[in-house]
């Protein structure tokens, strides 16, 4: 019996560094699956984020040749409001998903932001429903859209802690002749 005690201390402290190995691990898979969940949400995120951007600029371009029709947009590529409205339509009905997708997932600023920038971009479908020809008015609404899209940007570089971008203002060259209005 004093062989046993004399070995009790050993066998408690190999229990005991069993347990605390166990745990250890427990513990580490844990924190790999929690990390691994935020980088899969993360990811989605940026997918929504990506998809809700993209299905609003089609808008945009979509208006800008529209626009162009009515002389209020340099573009030269320009649609006839027949040509334009089931594009338009067409676009309108994707943006509705991932408007979606974007409220579900999205931060409560990004979602915000995406909010402001794609009323400008219905107040721009709406001057161009109505026919207006008033180019002033027109760069007007698109330095509202511009502001719009570089705040939803902002927000959601913010909202994944990515660095700072670009502002994607850039003046491009018509026919070598000068700038043209920026997109």
């Amino acid at each position: 019996m004093s062989a046993f005690i004399q070995q009790l201390p050993a066998l408690i402290g190999v229990v005991i560094g069993a347990l605390g190995s166990y745990l250890a691990v427990v513990r580490g898979d844990r924190v790999r699956f929690q990390r691994e969940q935020a980088v899969r949400w993360e990811e989605r995120k940026l997918a929504v984020y990506t998809e809700y951007a993209r299905a609003v600029k089609r808008s945009v371009t979509l208006t800008y040749r529209l626009a162009a029709h009515f002389g209020n947009d340099p573009n030269p590529h320009s649609l006839s409001p027949e040509e334009a409205a089931p594009l338009l339509a067409e676009a309108d009905v994707a943006r509705d998903p991932a408007g979606e997708a974007l409220i579900l997932l999205g931060s409560t600023d990004v979602v915000e932001r995406a909010r402001a920038w794609v009323v400008v971009v219905v107040e721009m479908e709406r001057f161009l429903r109505e026919g207006t020809r008033d180019p002033a008015a027109w760069q007007a609404l698109l330095e509202r859209q511009r502001a719009g899209r570089e705040g939803y940007y902002a927000a959601v570089r913010d909202d994944l802690a990515l660095p700072p971008g670009h502002s994607a203002r850039w003046p491009l060259p018509v026919n070598g002749t000068g700038p043209e209005p920026q997109r």
